[in-house]
């Protein structure tokens, strides 16, 4: 599997490991095409040490629904202070665009297609060009590839498959792009 891999992605030096959260309800309250980032936990990782070699983190203040939903702050830990004087979305990209600059090119690698996603909506809405030039790598669909497992696992799960342990709080954005780098030698197939 490694060599298919490397066949595949090996002119990138980096891997860029994004995981966001967003604005959130369990009642429907926010609709998820309004659904808004509402923090950027980025990892980048090394491509032949598989190693972490730095990281970016922002919360963002959202627009559409600006107050956070009760089940919002319990689900991400995040709180209506981390966003009240974070960054608008443009701001943030800039800041992300400037960090990510210093590693080019890296591909966009994320744990399913919902971070993908959910970049190119906001970036609709709020106008602005999507900022990355690579292609994109679901973590998720490689880690099951690469292991040789027909099913395909939430992060937390392809975790207990690797027997390592959660670090950090679950559903907050740097925490889970670091958990997902800690992956990266399992995704690869080098595990």
């Amino acid at each position: 599997m490694m060599s298919q891999f490397k066949e595949e992605f090996s002119w990138y030096p980096y891997f860029l490991i994004i995981d966001l959260e967003a604005t959130c309800c369990n009642q429907q309250s926010v609709p998820r095409n309004e659904m808004e980032i509402i923090e950027i936990g980025a990892v980048m990782v090394d491509y032949d040490s598989l190693s972490a070699v730095d990281e970016f983190q922002t919360f963002i203040q959202p627009v559409r629904h600006p107050q956070l939903t009760p089940f919002c702050t319990e689900l991400t830990s995040i709180q209506q202070s981390d966003v009240d004087d974070a960054p608008l979305f443009a701001a943030a990209i800039n800041l992300l665009k400037e960090w990510m600059a210093s590693y080019e090119p890296a591909l966009f690698c994320s744990w399913g297609d919902y971070d993908k996603s959910q970049f190119e909506q906001d970036c609709r809405y709020h106008q602005i060009p999507y900022p990355f030039p690579s292609a994109h790598l679901n973590l998720k669909t490689q880690f099951s590839r690469s292991q040789g497992y027909s099913k395909k696992y939430g992060m937390t799960g392809a975790l207990k498959r690797a027997g390592i342990s959660l670090e950090g709080t679950h559903h907050r954005g740097i925490d889970d792009a670091r958990n997902m780098a800690r992956l990266m030698p399992w995704i690869v197939g080098k595990k």
